[in-house]
C-alpha cells in the first residue's frame, strides 16, 4: 500500500509540475503587444525562410512571419503573411528584403524604407496591405555572377586569341627588337660620351680661358643691351613728337584729307567733263574717218558730189558682186 501511495503522490507531483512548465512557457512566450496583419507577394524565391522567423525592421525584432504559401490573386507568386508590432513605422514607403542568419542559411524578414516622408499603411485584417519585396543580396549576387561570368568567359576567349601560337612569336620579335634597340642606344651613347669627352675634353678645351671669353661676351652683350634700351628710348621719344598735337603726323593727315577732298571735286565735276570731250572727239573722229574712206572710194564725188546711193539687197537694180552686167 505504501508503494502504490508514494507511486501516486510521484505522479501527482509529475503532474503538476509538468502543468507549471507549461504555464511558465506560455506566460514567457505571451504576446502581449497588438500587432498588425501584412503580406508579401514575390516571384522572389525565399529558401530559409521559415514561419516563425523573425521580422526586423531596421534590425529590430518588430514581429514574425505567420505563414508561408502561393499567392491566389497571381498565380506563381509566394504569399507572406507578416504579423508585425503596431508600433512599427510602417509605411507606403516600405518595402522588404530577405536577411539570412550568420552561416545557419536560415532567413528572416528585413523591412526598411528609403527615408522620405510617406504615409501609414493602414491596417485591415479582411484585406492586408503588401509590402514590396525587393531582391536580397544573394539574389544581387547571383544576377551579377552570371554577367561576371560572361564577362570572364569574353575576356579568356580574347587571352586566347592574344596568345595564340603567331601572336607569341610577333611578340618574341617584338622583345628580340627591343633588346636590339636597347643595345644600339647603349652603343651610342657611349660613342657621344667618347666624341664629348675628345672634343671638349680637358686636353682639348681650355676651361678658364674659355670661362673668360664667356665673361667677355656677357660684358658686350650688356653693353649692347645697354645702347638698345638707349636706342629705344630716343625712337619712343621721337614717335612722341611725331604724334604730338599739330606735329608732322597731323599735318600730314590734314593734307591727305585735303588731298582727297580736291580728288573728290575732280571725280564729281571735271572728270565728266573730260570724258564727255572724249566721247564727242571720238565721235569727229569716226565721221572723219568715214569721209576720208569715202573720198578714197570716190575720189570725184569731191567735184560731182557722192551721187545717188547704190540699191542694197532685195532692191531693184541691185546687182551682187561679181556678176556679170
Amino acid at each position: 500500500m505504501e508503494n502504490k501511495a508514494h507511486a501516486l503522490a510521484a505522479g501527482v507531483f509529475v503532474a503538476l509540475l509538468s502543468l507549471l512548465l507549461l504555464g511558465l512557457a506560455s506566460w514567457l512566450t505571451r504576446d502581449t503587444g497588438k500587432r498588425d496583419i501584412y503580406e508579401i507577394s514575390t516571384r522572389e524565391t525565399v529558401t530559409g525562410l521559415q514561419p516563425q522567423a523573425p521580422v526586423r525592421y531596421r534590425g529590430v525584432d518588430v514581429g514574425k512571419v505567420e505563414t508561408i504559401g502561393f499567392d491566389t490573386k497571381t498565380p506563381g507568386n509566394v504569399l507572406l503573411r507578416l504579423e508585425v508590432d503596431s508600433a512599427a513605422p510602417i509605411t507606403a514607403d516600405t518595402f522588404a528584403t530577405l536577411g539570412f542568419q550568420g552561416v545557419t542559411g536560415l532567413s528572416f524578414v528585413q523591412l526598411d524604407d528609403s527615408g522620405k516622408p510617406s504615409p501609414r499603411l493602414v491596417p485591415n485584417k479582411d484585406d492586408p496591405p503588401r509590402i514590396p519585396l525587393r531582391p536580397g543580396l544573394l539574389a544581387k549576387l547571383q544576377d551579377k555572377g552570371e554577367k561576371i561570368l560572361d564577362q570572364v568567359e569574353q575576356v579568356s576567349v580574347k587571352l586566347n586569341q592574344v596568345l595564340s601560337d603567331p601572336n607569341q612569336k610577333r611578340l618574341a620579335a617584338a622583345l628580340d627588337n627591343v633588346g636590339e634597340a636597347a643595345a644600339s642606344v647603349s652603343k651610342l651613347s657611349t660613342t657621344m660620351a667618347a666624341i664629348l669627352n675628345a672634343q671638349l675634353g680637358p686636353e682639348r678645351v681650355n676651361i678658364p680661358a674659355f670661362v673668360k671669353n664667356a665673361d667677355a661676351t656677357l660684358t658686350s652683350v650688356r653693353g649692347t643691351s645697354d645702347e638698345a634700351k638707349k636706342a629705344i628710348a630716343e625712337i619712343g621719344d621721337t614717335a612722341r613728337r611725331l604724334n604730338a598735337k599739330d606735329g608732322p603726323v597731323d599735318r600730314l593727315a590734314e593734307g591727305a584729307e585735303g588731298l582727297a577732298h580736291a580728288a573728290d571735286s575732280f571725280n564729281a565735276a571735271t572728270l565728266p567733263r573730260i570724258n564727255r570731250v572724249t566721247e564727242d572727239t571720238s565721235r569727229a573722229v569716226r565721221q572723219l574717218g568715214r569721209a576720208v574712206n569715202g573720198i578714197n572710194d570716190n575720189p570725184q564725188s569731191l567735184i560731182f558730189g557722192a551721187g545717188p546711193a547704190q540699191p542694197g539687197p532685195g532692191e531693184a537694180g541691185f546687182t551682187p558682186p561679181g556678176a556679170s552686167r
